[in-house]
């Protein structure tokens, strides 16, 4: 069984950082694209990050220049690193993992609160 485990989320002063790592177990097929979602109260879950097995990325407009991901392909883990915060980056963060047979799996969600 699949499990994403996440860790690295809680609360930071505006303009601090946060690293968010998410780790994927329970398989032993390849991983091609994983990422980080988010979603706010009362908003819609949406894409933060997100890389390829190649290591292409590709990030929302939000966060460009302020957030980068990256990924150990060997340890089936991937990071967001996140500086600059503001608060309207307060949201549940969650990660995202397409296996290469098809299977989309969610991690848990960590919540990010960045403080004003």
């Amino acid at each position: 069984q699949v499990q994403l485990v996440e860790s690295g989320g809680g609360l930071v002063q505006a303009g601090g950082s946060l690293r968010l790592s998410c780790t994927a177990s329970g398989s032993t097929f390849t991983i091609n694209a994983m990422g980080w979602y988010r979603q706010a109260p009362g908003n819609q879950r949406e894409l933060v990050a997100a890389i390829t097995r190649g290591g292409s990325t590709n990030y929302a407009d939000s966060v460009k220049g302020r957030f980068t991901i990256s990924r150990d392909n060997a340890n089936a883990t991937v990071y967001l690193q996140m500086n600059s915060l503001k608060p309207e980056d307060t949201a549940v963060y969650y990660c995202n993992v397409h296996y290469s047979y098809g299977p989309i799996y969610w991690g848990q969600g960590t919540q990010v609160t960045v403080s004003s």
